[in-house]
């Protein structure tokens, strides 16, 4: 995919951004932090050049001045709410978050649990983070947030929750997902320290939407794709026109609570810092753009990826139809289609070609490869190997695995796993091609291509079984498909 987005632009201007928001509240500042850390495809996907880790490098450029504090609430301990991404629960990747800060330098000073109102579950969390020395603190629901200010910026609302001990210039909040409390962990902090006589500010660092693009922009609307099932929308900020006379971009959600936020500010501070929402954030990700034509590309290509999982959620009743209905207002919005998608196009002409199921394939120099259903291998698996043989400069009727080698594992498969279905699974074909890379030195130069498969676009006519598509997850291959005609 061609890069539209320079990343070390990025870690600089965004570092230096920061830093700046730090002196401007005299030394200390709590920085809500959003999204992903680690793994923010969603970002590397619609700015090509973003890397997934990009967020966490730009932290690293401020480790001397940073600390973080990680937010969960009790209530999502308590009822094993998961990590949709990494099926796993919040209160394990809490865990999980502590060690991969740790392990790049980062220092972790504590864990708030918030919304605590006595739960079990989360007592067990806090007797598990002692044994790691990690400090931990309790903070409470109140009755009438976060409307009720008067009540909120008292001893009955933020007075009761626990006051967390910081060190450091810059305090990170971040949380193992939304509804975690990092804005209400931030407010508190800041009445806290005002009753000690300490200026602290607060800050918002979210990447989507970006606030500095157009309201329409592919980029921006890929956010809404992202988050149909929320039913976030993006909106201009009122109350930035009004102050500045220039538009600006955020979120329905924002905008609705700044009001609130507001006055919770002028009742702690005795003055809001800010004039609008869009003011509070640090976001600098729309100015190291370098090529908008390829990352409007990209994040067209966003779009429809998101509107084939809607379309595969609704068919297996995990969402309303109103979010697909909200994909296909997106795409239109955008002025593409579905077949907008190279090998969408090409997995369906030539589905209609062989009448089986088809798959495609867009290599990263733009080069198409398509597969076809059959005795051995599932389009999902021909694919793949098409594929490699391609990258290998192999011709396409060399086989790289004798169909002798196929029986054993069908009947493996059928014979005492109790499987209806004899083809080879994509993860299946690829052990297979290992063990032919012993003695066939074609299917070991084969074999050596998989890593170039990072960043492909794929598309199949048919359903993809679980354990395909996290072969091609593992693999970097960003596929589509198509359950409803399995």
């Amino acid at each position: 995919m061609k890069q539209g987005f320079d990343n070390n632009k990025y870690l600089k201007m965004q570092s230096d951004h920061i830093r700046q928001r730090i002196e401007q509240f005299g030394g200390k500042l709590y920085l809500e932090f959003g999204g992903k850390l680690f793994d923010d495809f969603h970002a590397s996907r619609v700015l090509p050049g973003f890397q997934p880790d990009s967020k966490l490098q730009m932290l690293l450029e401020l480790k001397d001045k940073a600390e973080i504090v990680i937010a969960i609430s009790a209530k999502d301990i308590e009822a094993a709410k998961m990590r949709e991404d990494l099926q796993i629960p919040y209160d394990e990747d809490v865990l999980r978050l502590i060690g991969e800060f740790q392990n790049h330098g980062l220092f972790v000073s504590s864990v708030v649990i918030t919304q605590y109102s006595g739960q079990k579950s989360a007592q067990k969390l806090k007797r598990q983070l002692h044994r790691k020395n990690i400090n931990v603190y309790y903070h409470y629901s109140i009755e009438g947030y976060p409307t009720d200010t008067k009540k909120i910026i008292s001893k009955d609302g933020f007075g009761k929750n626990d006051y967390i001990e910081t060190q450091r210039e810059l305090v990170v909040v971040t949380a193992p997902g939304p509804g975690s409390g990092k804005m209400a962990t931030c407010l508190s902090q800041l009445y806290h320290e005002n009753l000690r006589g300490i200026k602290a500010g607060y800050a918002k660092f979210e990447t989507f939407p970006v606030w500095s693009l157009p309201l329409n922009h592919p980029v921006n609307l890929a956010y809404e794709a992202a988050t149909a099932d929320l039913d976030d929308s993006n909106m201009i900020d009122p109350f930035h026109l009004d102050a500045y006379g220039k538009i600006a971009i955020n979120y329905n959600r924002d905008i609705e609570i700044f009001p609130v936020l507001k006055k919770i500010f002028e009742e702690i501070n005795g003055e809001c810092p800010y004039k609008s929402p869009t003011d509070m954030g640090v976001n600098m990700a729309g100015f190291c753009i370098e090529d908008d034509e390829a990352v409007r590309e990209a994040a067209g290509q966003e779009i429809i990826r998101r509107y084939f999982a809607s379309r595969n959620r609704v068919l297996k009743d995990e969402c309303t139809k109103e979010e697909l209905t909200k994909q296909e207002m997106l795409l239109e919005q955008c002025g593409i289609s579905p077949e907008s998608r190279r090998c969408v196009k090409a997995a369906r002409e030539r589905e209609a070609v062989r009448k089986v199921f088809c798959g495609a394939m867009e290599l990263n120099d733009g080069t198409i490869i398509c597969s076809a259903n059959n005795d051995f291998m599932g389009p999902s698996a021909g694919l793949v190997m098409n594929a490699i043989k391609k990258l290998a400069g192999i011709d396409d009727p060399h086989l790289l695995i004798q169909p002798e080698a196929f029986t054993p594992i069908q009947n493996l498969k059928t014979g005492y796993m109790g499987s209806i279905n004899p083809r080879l699974h994509t993860y299946e074909t690829l052990i297979a091609l290992a063990l032919s890379a012993r003695t066939n030195p074609e299917a070991a130069k084969a074999l050596e291509q998989l890593p170039k498969l990072r960043g492909v676009q794929a598309h199949l006519t048919c359903d993809l079984a679980e354990t395909d598509l996290n072969t091609y997850n593992s693999l970097g291959i960003q596929v589509t498909y198509e359950p409803e005609k399995h």
